[in-house]
């Protein structure tokens, strides 16, 4: 019988199409959820459902027992506030809490979820990759800040503790089952012609299954200690927006949001956020973000992974396409 794989971070985007990856291949699957967390999957799917708080390290006594792999996909993924200690707590703190449950289990693999922000991204003619040294601490976001410690904490593990563990960082990621929503909210604001024009930067973007599938295949592929981008296609905003509209049937944002005006802008939500005490429409450091082109190399995950590449403009028919099955739209 295939060996329990556990999952934290389960009912998330991520974490949805993990267990469905897991299930499909015949592992056993126990869902590490928050306490009060309802069941997000089908009864017959037989899910071992165990509530923990990664931030309490106590509450994840025994959560590992009898697994032989576990999937750390759980994270905090904010931008807005950038600044926020929970954002701490959950990435790091929780990461500390799942290298400490993996000791103690005595695992043959832990698969740590990360994020190809912890890299270096480079203009589409020199994308960055896994050599590349972090550039995001310029942006001021406790979310990249966090997760580049947190990849750091693993590989010390890795180093010093011989914890047999595999890194892999997604890009953007899309498709369906975006049940909060979260990066596929993007694809409701365009829709809903939320966005005035198209930022000077761009990003890698990737089908969420594909993520799914490179890192389940990370319980059995690739080098322990060895980190891998998952992502696909690198796109200026101009020309995702474009792609996107096509998809959705609505006319693309037809101009270029100036860098100085989108910094005076959000220079005013940061005072407006300090005023309030809540945050804005954005911030000072998603606008940084949003001007640069974070443009990244995938062959590592390809070779070594089996990383898919499926076509983004398929995973944007699928999100949207289950949007409307589920009344977003």
């Amino acid at each position: 019988m295939a060996e329990t794989v556990l999952v934290t971070g389960a009912n998330g985007f991520l974490g949805r199409h993990l267990v469905a990856e897991l299930r499909q291949r015949g592992h056993p699957v126990r869902a590490l959820l928050r306490p009060g967390t309802p069941a997000p999957f089908p009864a017959d799917w037989n899910i071992d459902y165990r509530a923990a708080d990664l931030t309490q390290p106590a509450t994840l006594a025994g959560a590992a027992h009898g697994c032989g792999a576990i999937i750390h996909a759980a994270a905090l993924a904010q931008v807005n506030p950038a600044r926020d200690p929970a954002v701490w707590a959950a990435n790091l703190g929780g990461t500390e809490a799942v290298l400490q449950l993996a000791r103690r289990a005595g695992v043959r693999r832990l698969v740590y979820v990360g994020t190809a922000n912890v890299f270096g991204f480079g203009p589409k003619a020199n994308p960055g990759d896994e050599t590349r040294p972090y550039a995001g601490r310029r942006y001021g976001l406790d979310y990249m800040d966090s997760k580049r410690a947190a990849t750091d904490l693993v590989l010390r593990a890795v180093a010093r503790k011989q914890l047999p563990a595999v890194l892999v960082h997604p890009t953007f990621m899309l498709g369906p089952q975006d049940v909060k929503p979260t990066s596929n909210a993007l694809l409701l604001e365009l829709f809903q012609g939320k966005l005035p024009g198209y930022p000077p930067g761009g990003k890698n973007y990737v089908h969420v299954r594909d993520v799914a599938t490179a890192t389940v295949n990370a319980l059995t592929q690739g080098r322990v200690g060895e980190s891998y981008i998952l992502g696909n296609e690198n796109l200026s905003y101009r020309e995702a927006f474009g792609l996107m509209a096509g998809v959705l049937g609505v006319q693309a944002p037809r101009w270029p949001i100036l860098p100085g005006l989108a910094t005076l802008y959000s220079e005013f939500c940061d005072v407006k956020a300090w005023l309030t005490g809540r945050p804005a429409q954005l911030n000072s450091a998603m606008t940084s973000v949003a001007n640069d082109g974070h443009y990244f190399n995938v062959q590592k995950a390809r070779q070594e992974l089996a990383l898919p590449q499926t076509p983004i403009v398929q995973a944007v028919a699928e999100a949207f396409d289950w949007f409307k099955t589920n009344h977003y739209v």
